[in-house]
């Protein structure tokens, strides 16, 4: 079992590519850039727009550009693309208005307004890449290859331009049939030692493509050798080998990236198509698969790199090309999910197709997404419907679990991680975290006994888990229970995550349970050096300052502890000690509270 399978598909499903990608980015775009830093001013006399918008504002040059940058610093694309256009409106001869308007409208998805804007900027600015780009994926789309190639032609500046348009070029050529043309023009492209894998990738391709698999066989090992972490080359590879007779060695490369990365959901496709004895066809099944497996390859690369806007207008061509291109709709959904834009992500996840083997890790994320909009109904439902389907979805029970842990519907949250273990034959290391969450659980809900079985039973698979070996010990200790053993597990926690204060802190109020106070006092002080705004390290540090006679300091920390927004339960007790300071051992506080779990 692995607790998110999407992730890892963003991460480490695209080809290698260098940070240096992201020195070419200025590139591909000739909009003068001095331009950005200032306030635009109108080249030529605005429209009249006395009547105003429809929201019954007016619109301003200056207004709508401001928040457009506005927008834009929030990586909200949807408002920047719609403020610059309305900038754009009023002052429609500038320059950078209009590459900033085209690209953000690209990048959103506004492929009809962006095609429009592609076709002025490409008119009055011959060089602009991106404009050039999208009008070549637009003649691809209707098969107009040479026209496409006509577009791509001048190459762009800067190695990111001339690998794109090198590659698409060479797919525009392979789908006239002109492959040796197609395999030549790839041959010319040398560039930074990230362009190896890309080259070697769509050379095997379109050798695979044309018929040559056993040229493409070669180019794909190549590919292999250069980024054995890459998995649309892992997949590209493993199939090439088994449609050349040699399965064993087929399943053997996906063994080896199983090894590094279990069960990714492409692989487990591709393993089973492979051992039923299954015919498959070429690779990429026509030029547009190729051209669209070039863009997302580049734009997911990019994504990683921090280009967030520019590996979205990629990603959005991949997917204009390839409506089926599933992995370039998973590394868009979670560009979309590290802006912070969940309905975007939710959108482009609902359309990866049926048939695809990332269609139920795309629809847990949808569920989770739900959740990261705070709508518990709509995630709970759809992870439920998901859970019933398929009880031994361990992906999709824990995610429901955790949606519900997180609203503290801890008992809900219990029976969903009990119907998921109960699937569970023989359990081995990876489900450590779904008997740690149910552990969890069944330790707010006081039934000390089931949750301690299932702390020990997460420890038993997983021995050197930090986050179980401090709760079980957190807990231990906060109970008064098997204080030595609760003691190493702490320390063990802390040797293995130093740096997290949560986990020291656990250490230090373990000191503090054992009347070991000035011990407590140092190792409580670090967590709040890692932690400064948490609200029971510095409650822990202020408790800790009262044992050793520091009374001022206690009240200091009380009173931070009190402004960082305890929970609820909580700041009843923060006041009475701020009021009265701690009662002498053995005589109980006035406040009755439990105290509060860290590390959870």
């Amino acid at each position: 079992m692995t607790t998110r399978r999407l992730t890892r598909t963003a991460r480490r499903g695209s080809l290698a590519c260098s940070v240096a990608l992201l020195a070419s980015l200025a590139a591909l775009s000739s909009a003068p850039q001095a331009f950005a830093e200032t306030q635009p001013q109108a080249t030529e006399p605005a429209p009249d727009f006395s009547m105003g918008t429809p929201e019954g504002l007016p619109i301003t040059l200056s207004g709508s550009y401001l928040s457009g940058r506005l927008a834009g610093q929030s990586n909200d694309l949807d408002n920047a693309a719609t403020f610059f256009g309305e900038a754009l409106l009023v002052d429609p001869g500038n320059p950078f208005l209009l590459d900033r308007t085209f690209v953000l409208k690209l990048a959103n998805g506004d492929l009809a307004e962006a095609l429009e804007l592609a076709e002025r900027l490409k008119g009055e600015q011959a060089d602009h890449f991106l404009a050039g780009l999208m009008l070549a994926v637009e003649e691809m789309r209707a098969g107009n290859n040479a026209k496409a190639g006509e577009y791509l032609s001048d190459g762009g500046r800067g190695p990111l331009a001339e690998l794109a348009a090198g590659l698409l070029s060479a797919w525009a050529l392979a789908g006239d049939g002109k492959t040796d043309e197609a395999l030549e023009r790839i041959s010319r492209l040398n560039g930074p030692s990230w362009y190896t894998v890309f080259v070697a990738y769509h050379t095997g391709l379109i050798q695979d493509f044309a018929g040559r698999a056993k040229d493409a066989e070669a180019n794909f090992r190549d590919a292999y050798s250069a980024d054995r972490g890459a998995l649309r080359v892992v997949n590209a590879y493993a199939l090439s080998l088994y449609r050349n007779g040699d399965k064993a060695a087929a399943l053997k490369v996906l063994d080896e990236f199983n090894a590094m990365l279990p069960d990714h959901p492409v692989l487990v496709a591709t393993r089973k198509r492979i051992e039923s004895g299954e015919k498959i066809e070429r690779i990429a099944a026509s030029p547009k698969v190729g051209a669209a497996e070039v863009l997302y390859g580049l734009g997911a690369a990019i994504g990683r790199d921090g280009g967030e806007e520019l590996s979205a207008t990629f990603l959005q061509l991949a997917l204009h090309l390839d409506e089926e291109a599933d992995v370039a709709a998973v590394a868009l959904a979670g560009l979309f999910d590290r802006m912070g834009r969940f309905e975007r992500s939710i959108q482009v996840l609902s359309g990866v197709p049926d048939a695809s083997p990332l269609k139920r890790d795309a629809e847990i994320q949808v569920g989770i997404n739900y959740n990261a909009l705070d709508n518990l109904e709509e995630a709970r439902a759809h992870l439920s419907a998901l859970v019933e389907s398929d009880p031994s979805d361990l992906d999709a029970v824990v995610a429901l679990g955790n949606v519900l842990r997180s609203h503290k519907l801890f008992k809900e949250a219990d029976e969903a991680y009990t119907k998921g273990i109960d699937t569970i034959a023989e359990p081995e290391a990876q489900h450590w975290t779904i008997f740690y969450y149910r552990g969890i659980c069944r330790e707010r809900l006081k039934s000390w006994g089931p949750a301690e079985a299932d702390f020990r039973m997460s420890l038993k698979l997983s021995p050197e888990q930090p986050l179980v070996l401090n709760y079980l010990g957190y807990s231990l200790v906060d109970q008064g229970l098997k204080l030595p053993e609760a003691l190493d597990m702490i320390r063990k926690a802390v040797e293995l995550r130093p740096r997290d204060g949560y986990i020291v802190d656990s250490l230090g109020w373990a000191y503090y349970k054992l009347q070991r106070y000035e011990d407590a006092v140092k190792e409580l002080e670090r967590a709040v050096e890692l932690r400064p705004q948490d609200s029971v390290i510095n409650d822990h540090l202020g408790d800790a300052y009262w044992r050793v006679g520091r009374r001022l300091e206690a009240r200091f920390q009380w009173n931070h502890a009190r402004d960082l927004d305890p929970e609820p339960d909580e700041l009843p007790k923060i006041l009475e000690k701020i009021e009265k300071g701690l009662p002498e051992p053995g005589e109980p506080p006035a406040a009755q509270v439990e105290p509060k779990q860290n590390g959870g």
